[in-house]
């Protein structure tokens, strides 16, 4: 084994016995531990409640926890500047602010900046070509030129993608990206993640989706959180069987992983009938 080979095996996040509560004491989180390593591809899923959200917060150094640690690159959070940790993760948050009449090659590269408005002596011919060319890894080379605001919503969710990757975050954060999809452009997006798997081999992403028909098969680990705990967690094909969803969601699931890697599920015949 290398010397530095532990550095480079490093966590990129570490959650120890974190739990998370609200001035009413109501309990968000309760005792989660998680770590994500390079390269990991993570899906976190839950119920809606379930606070996927609120450990996505944790990872994005957004949130701090209320018990318990978290490890953010390296950093404990409470211990490290915030701001500067942020700049190293890619988010990809669909109500960042965009300025909807930005081309689209300018609101990649406000990702280099991590800033609404484009600034213009910050970008070279380097910028621009990494711009050019995440535009091309997330199938949109063809918009470059176009108005942000006249782009798909599917569209905007993959150059969103792209202009988080602009500064070769080690770890990528994506909060339910196909949500209001279309079929075509749900797809898209899927494809565009495993392709992003393939070319960036040493960054980790953690996936929050409630569908299991939304995750690329590039998916390595799976999380399932329910009332704000961990029911599974692991490598997906240990994490994520028909007993943990079921467990998770609160029915009897029926789950499928097809020949391509990707999954399916749908509630067991006669579950409706046993909750009407």
């Amino acid at each position: 084994m290398r010397e530095d080979a532990g550095v480079v095996d490093a966590p990129v996040l570490a959650v120890e016995d974190v739990r998370v509560w609200v001035p009413d004491g109501t309990e968000i989180l309760r005792g989660i531990s998680w770590t994500v390593r390079p390269g990991e591809q993570w899906a976190l899923l839950g119920p809606n409640g379930s606070g996927k959200s609120t450990l996505l917060s944790l990872a994005g150094a957004t949130r701090h926890p209320s018990a318990g640690a978290v490890t953010v690159l390296g950093g404990r959070l409470g211990e490290i500047d915030v701001r500067e940790v942020r700049t190293r993760i890619g988010a990809v948050d669909p109500l960042a602010t965009v300025h909807d009449w930005l081309s689209v090659e300018d609101i990649v590269l406000t990702g280099a900046t991590a800033t609404a408005w484009p600034l213009w002596d910050r970008y070279g011919e380097e910028e621009r070509a990494r711009a050019r060319e995440l535009l091309e890894l997330v199938g949109c080379e063809a918009l470059a030129g176009r108005e942000f605001g006249t782009c798909s919503q599917g569209e905007r969710q993959r150059v969103r993608i792209a202009r988080a990757l602009m500064p070769a975050p080690p770890l990528l954060l994506l909060d339910e990206p196909a949500t209001g999809l279309d079929l075509p452009a749900r797809e898209a997006l899927i494809a565009a993640l495993s392709t992003l798997a393939a070319r960036e081999p040493g960054m980790a992403t953690v996936l929050v989706a409630h569908h299991l028909e939304e995750l690329p098969a590039s998916t390595t680990h799976a999380l399932l959180l329910r009332a704000g705990q961990a029911v599974a967690s692991g490598p997906v094909d240990e994490a994520l069987t028909g007993e943990t969803v079921s467990v998770c969601f609160g029915i009897d699931v029926r789950l499928t992983r097809h020949e391509d890697g990707r999954w399916s599920a749908r509630a067991a015949p006669g579950w409706a009938r046993s909750i009407a």
